[in-house]
């Protein structure tokens, strides 16, 4: 009596690993694909009508009903857009501007995060809730003050004028900071003990475990300046100081607009945000999962 029973407690505990395996067998992936696989696609759908769209003809574009799929492949939009002496221009001052923002925001705001994560101060608190109440201020409260400092500045048409608002976020000191309250005080401990200053204890030691926050400050900074419009429209007067997102609206005119050329210019301008994003991936969801250091 007392074999049979064991068997049958065997068997009853096999049977959920066989059912499980069974199950696999037939289904090779997560159920959740099945949702999220549509989803995707419908979020992929505009970026396949932009690469559609811009390798269609102006007619094809301008038709309507409009054509879901191009008749032949045209390349007159590219060739406008790559044969604009100015567009070469524009492609580099996005660059320096999104690349700068990127590097002070990794070095000052980690510098930042760190300072209200590890050090006490005399209001320290209080400095911290203004800083990330300044976050819900909205764009246009603020771009006409902004605009008189410029002016003051004597930056107002340059470059200058859009790097330096964008230099340090509040967004990217909180990101730190709250990363940098993750991870165990022992480890800066043992080498501050060993003689290390505080400098030497962030960028050796803690900035090599801080990659996931790095990355998503990286992406997320590259995203909103390079994107950025409304600024670069307030502030740029000259052609020659344009950013991309600025001189892609030069192809829209009142009375006739070169669609095929907009649908190119914005394909190029987006590729440069995919290729980021597609880099810093793997970390960039890391920094979303993870929530302090593991093992």
């Amino acid at each position: 009596m007392t074999t049979s029973m064991a068997v049958h407690e065997v068997r009853q505990a096999a049977a959920p690993a066989a059912t499980g395996a069974v199950r696999r067998r037939r289904l090779p992936f997560s159920a959740w694909h099945l949702l999220l696989a549509p989803l995707s696609l419908g979020f992929a759908l505009p970026l396949v009508w932009l690469l559609l769209s811009s390798v269609m003809s102006n007619a094809e574009i301008n038709r309507f009903p409009p054509a879901l799929w191009p008749h032949g492949i045209h390349l007159d939009g590219y060739r406008y857009v790559l044969g604009n002496a100015m567009f070469p221009r524009w492609f580099a001052n996005s660059f320096i501007v999104a690349g700068t923002a990127v590097v002070s925001n990794l070095l000052l705001g980690a510098l930042g995060g760190y300072a209200f994560a590890r050090m006490r101060f005399a209001g320290s608190r209080l400095l911290l809730g203004l800083m990330l109440a300044t976050m819900v201020i909205p764009f246009q409260l603020t771009m006409i003050p902004t605009f008189l400092v410029m002016k003051e500045l004597g930056l107002i048409d340059t470059l200058g004028a859009l790097i330096v608002p964008s230099l340090v976020t509040p967004f990217a000191v909180f990101l730190f900071r709250q990363f940098f309250l993750a991870l165990p005080r022992e480890i800066e401990e043992a080498a501050w003990i060993d003689g290390c200053s505080r400098l030497r204890v962030l960028f050796s030691i803690v900035m090599p475990l801080a990659r996931p926050a790095l990355a998503t400050v990286a992406v997320l900074t590259f995203l909103a300046t390079w994107n950025d419009l409304s600024w670069p429209l307030i502030a740029i007067n000259h052609d020659t100081q344009y950013t991309l997102q600025l001189g892609l609206t030069t192809f829209q005119g009142l009375h006739h607009t070169k669609w095929s050329a907009v649908m190119a210019g914005n394909l190029i301008t987006v590729l440069p945000v995919l290729l980021a994003f597609l880099l810093a991936q793997k970390t960039f969801i890391q920094s979303l999962t993870s929530s302090g250091l593991k093992g």
